[in-house]
């Protein structure tokens, strides 16, 4: 079932290798048989990868992180504060990826990049905490913000059963794994018609909020630090919120061996995309601030939707639509990305051989796509929305912080490795420091989430030793990882 891992070494990135098809001679020819390598080719265009780092922040986060980041920084002007400095420390976190996805030219994103500085068992934890915590968890949270806001317009009058919410849901995650399985070309093209409808969105917002100010609508903006303090338990959580809805522009890098020229496309697309993202954002917040008391805010489920009741009337029907779509696109982006980080974890040993088989016809790592389902299903029908979005944001932001503190390692273990793109040194150490804080202090605010996220990443530990060093297992273990590769195989 695991493998041996390969040994860690910097590739060109010049194209995925995956399963390898015999061509086998005519009868009457003395020509030796021959092999075609199927590979992930580089299909990832400047546009695209801009629309893989838009398409996927831009979701659910700023339609509901604003409610949390209010309620946990207890004012306006403190939560368009955090608004900004998330998307300040974004764009360090960032500029650190440009750097490593272009002196390691390896798909994979923070798996790899873990491989590289610190060796095989705390990357082996990384792609093991992946699997079974951060990306079902993820996609569980965005998706349900689809499936709430594709159903808001059916359901003006009353409330949304919930049963009615997870079952579009499950809908929805289901189309996507489809969609990524079947084509890499579609499912890019579509990304990009989604990021379009994303920033479309934003405008919808943005465009009658400042219209708003326009005329003098600054009632919420007077005295606004005035509320309830800011603490130390709920600033923590505040900056989880607000780094969710940026996350994303760390998925680039999970596809780097299929960017074109990726020296120059991939700081310049994060680069871009950041500055993009961070100006709607707070532009955004501002809008909803024109028009929503926050007090109104906090008890909207639905704050995009609310705000264009007050000031678009029947129009206000599309927004939804146009939310949904947002979150259908954070959903195809984030599959599509992070099914590359199991398949390279595959190529190295460290995850079943079938991950790393590709369709020999369509060229998509077909079973790294569709091994995220059930987990997923699972997280969606037992999952509170806002108790996984701190249940991931612990392991995903340990491992980002790892990831930043391993390009500060390599600057000293690997001073020679070629730089295309370099930062200065503080952005690092700044973000790091960042990641490591808030997730200390996420155990002390919110123990029980993030204890449990903890106590599964570090079952990634017996997980590695047991699957992957220990040669000598039993017979009857090999006979059952045997059998269960075979039924891979069937399947």
């Amino acid at each position: 079932m695991f493998r041996k891992p390969a040994l860690s070494t910097i590739s060109n990135g010049s194209s995925l290798q995956g399963q390898s098809i015999g061509r086998l001679p005519s009868l009457d020819s003395k020509e030796p048989a021959q092999e075609e390598k199927v590979v992930l080719k580089k299909k990832v265009t400047f546009l695209r990868g801009v629309s893989i780092i838009i398409g996927t922040i831009i979701g659910a986060g700023i339609f509901i992180s604003p409610k949390g980041i209010l309620k946990n920084t207890g004012s306006v002007g403190m939560s368009l504060i955090l608004w900004t400095v998330c998307g300040i420390l974004s764009l360090f976190g960032a500029l650190c990826y440009a750097e490593l996805g272009t002196c390691i030219k390896k798909s994979g994103g923070h798996y790899t990049y873990i491989l590289e500085a610190f060796g095989p068992l705390p990357a082996f934890v990384r792609v093991w905490v992946e699997l079974l915590i951060i990306r079902p968890a993820a996609t569980a949270v965005i998706s349900l913000a689809f499936g709430r806001y594709i159903l808001e317009p059916f359901f003006i009058q009353c409330e949304i059963p919930d049963l009615a919410i997870k079952l579009i849901t499950a809908v929805g995650i289901t189309v996507v794994m489809v969609l990524n399985s079947m084509s890499v070309s579609w499912s890019a093209r579509i990304q990009i018609f989604l990021t379009f409808c994303k920033l479309v969105a934003i405008l919808i917002i943005i465009v009658p909020g400042v219209m708003q100010l326009i005329k003098g609508e600054t009632q919420h903006f007077k005295d606004a630090f005035a509320g309830n303090d800011a603490s130390v338990m709920g600033l923590p959580l505040a900056f989880y919120s607000g780094m969710y809805a940026y996350s994303g522009w760390f998925y680039l890098n999970f596809v780097t061996e299929e960017v074109e020229n990726p020296e120059k496309n991939i700081p310049l697309a994060i680069c871009i995309s950041m500055v993009i993202v961070t100006v709607g954002y707070v532009l955004t917040n501002v809008a909803y601030f024109t028009t929503i008391s926050p007090e109104e805010l906090l008890n909207s489920k639905a704050v995009a939707v609310t705000f264009a009741e007050r000031l678009m009337g029947n129009f206000s029907l599309a927004v939804p639509i146009f939310v949904a779509l947002s979150c259908f696109g954070s959903m195809n982006g984030g599959i599509f990305a992070v099914s590359r980080m199991f398949y390279v974890a595959s190529r190295e040993g460290h995850l079943p051989e079938i991950l790393s088989m590709i369709h020999v016809r369509k060229h998509t790592p077909l079973p790294a796509v569709i091994v995220l389902h059930p987990l997923t299903m699972i997280m969606l029908f037992t999952g509170d929305l806002y108790s996984l979005l701190n249940f991931l944001s612990f392991a995903r932001w340990l491992f980002i912080g790892l990831v930043v503190i391993g390009l500060i390692y390599l600057r000293y273990k690997r001073p020679d490795m070629p730089r295309p793109f370099k930062v200065p040194l503080f952005i690092p150490a700044l973000f790091s420091f960042t990641c490591l804080f808030m997730v200390a202090l996420s155990l002390y605010s919110d123990p029980v989430n993030t204890g449990i996220g903890f106590a599964i990443t570090l079952t990634g530990v017996p997980a590695y030793y047991l699957f992957i060093i220990w040669d000598k297992k039993p017979r009857w273990f090999r006979r059952l990882l045997v059998e269960i590769k075979m039924d891979e195989i069937k399947d």
